[in-house]
């Protein structure tokens, strides 16, 4: 995370990247920019608590159980982390709103379905904590700048594509590399008991 003054706003933004969450009370800017990616946004509105998140990887989901699947932990993990740090700090699961963003087709060959898994998981998951999705930006081919106003829970929306998209393919890239040498050094890692 990198937080920094934004004259236009008059407010700090704090900028994530993938595998990155923040939740606060602090009325500043929450930034993050998607191409596969999801971004959720939770708010709840009686105490002023906001808070947004940033992940790739739900993995394929074909089920209602997506919760039992060992794919579905980067998701599940980016929620649970955001859900479980707005509720220590104050917010009422019953008062959540959720906002959601990306899942661009922005990255080609074997990552083409990430979007559309990332997209099924956040609305199932979201649809099974019962936290209502109050709008959504979500598919199509272009990347997304979102900045998330924390106090009053309005979100700015940008799209682009082309090769202005160029870096967010190249970080999504780099960050997919990361998490399947993890699961290669885990997987060969593993320990058999007997």
């Amino acid at each position: 995370m990198y937080t920094h003054y934004n004259a236009r706003f008059e407010r700090n933004v704090t900028i994530l990247h993938p595998g990155e969450y923040l939740a606060t009370r602090d009325d500043i800017i929450i930034s993050t920019v998607l191409g596969s990616c999801i971004a959720v946004a939770l708010h709840d509105a009686s105490t002023g608590m906001g808070g947004l998140n940033h992940f790739m990887l739900p993995g394929e989901l074909h089920s209602r159980q997506f919760f039992e699947e060992e794919s579905g932990r980067y998701g599940m993990y980016a929620m649970e982390l955001l859900i479980n740090q707005m509720l220590k700090n104050g917010a009422r699961r019953d008062q959540l709103t959720a906002k959601v963003f990306g899942g661009g087709h922005v990255l080609s060959g074997g990552a083409a379905n990430i979007p559309d898994s990332n997209i099924t998981f956040a609305m199932e998951f979201l649809e099974t904590e019962r936290i209502p999705v109050v709008s959504s930006d979500v598919g199509g081919t272009d990347a997304r700048k979102v900045l998330f106003f924390v106090s009053t829970a309005r979100v700015l929306l940008k799209r682009f594509g082309g090769q202005k998209a160029a870096p967010v393919q190249r970080e999504e890239q780099a960050y997919l590399s990361r998490i399947n040498t993890r699961k290669r050094a885990k997987k060969d890692s593993d320990v058999t008991f007997f």
